[in-house]
Formats: C-alpha cells, sequence, structure tokens
C-alpha cells in the first residue's frame, strides 16, 4: 500500500490517503464541470478511514439529479476542489485527482459517468465503462 499526499493550490490543505482507491471515476454532470472549471471531474474513491487532512475546508451543499446531498469541500483560500462527500456513499470520500502531489500511477478510470453531458469532441476513456447517467 503506498500512501499519496495532495493538496491545494495555495498549501492551506494539504492530505493523506493511507489506502490505495477503491475505484476511479470521471464525470461529465454538469455541477462537476462547474465545480472543476473545466470539462469533467477525475475523482478517486477513497474510504473515509484512509483520508487524513490538515487545514480547514469549507463546502458547498449541492444536490445531485437524484436530490441526494454532496458536500463539495474546497480551500478557503485559493478555492481549489479537494474533496467531494457524497450523503448516499456513507464511509466514502471523493478525491479530486488534480490536487495530488504526484499523478504518477494514477489509476486508470474504470468508470465514465454523464456521458451524455460530455462534450462531442472528447473521446471516450479507455478501458471506462461509460453511462448517460450515474449508474
Amino acid at each position: 500500500m503506498k500512501h499519496r499526499e495532495g493538496g491545494c493550490l495555495c498549501g492551506a490543505v494539504r492530505y493523506v490517503l493511507k489506502g490505495e482507491p477503491q475505484a476511479a471515476a470521471i464525470c461529465n454532470c454538469r455541477h462537476c464541470q462547474r465545480q472543476s472549471g473545466s470539462l469533467f471531474s477525475f475523482n478517486l474513491f477513497i474510504a473515509e478511514a484512509d483520508y487524513e487532512q490538515r487545514g480547514e475546508t469549507k463546502f458547498f451543499e449541492d444536490r445531485g439529479d437524484s436530490g441526494q446531498l454532496s458536500y463539495r469541500h474546497f480551500c478557503g483560500s485559493c478555492g481549489s476542489p479537494v474533496i467531494t462527500k457524497v450523503a448516499m456513499m456513507p464511509g466514502q470520500v471523493l478525491v479530486k485527482a488534480g490536487t495530488l502531489d504526484s499523478l504518477e500511477g494514477l489509476p486508470s478510470p474504470q468508470v465514465e459517468i454523464y456521458t451524455d453531458r460530455a462534450v462531442e469532441w472528447l473521446a471516450p476513456f479507455t478501458g471506462a465503462n461509460r453511462f448517460a447517467l450515474s449508474p
């Protein structure tokens, strides 16, 4: 098991992943697009017990298409998105993969969701199961 570290752009929020990701997923939903300021969000699913954070995040309470709550945590100083906690996934943390210190050995995504909202010129991710909506 390899420990990974990461944090926000300004360094006010730092974290350690003490376990391997249980899954890696690309989300193309409009909320993830807006929250990330990009075309999609790349998330690592980590057991909450394997996530250790230093520094405080602020969060935005969001509701997905399911109507379930998502808590989008970000640095209050630089605005970097760091994690999301989803009400219907207790015990899990979705870590924004771009906040890792090193992308070396990053798992490829197994799943790509909300593909119906992806920009038409974005090629499917090789090896990822694709779903128009969340499975």
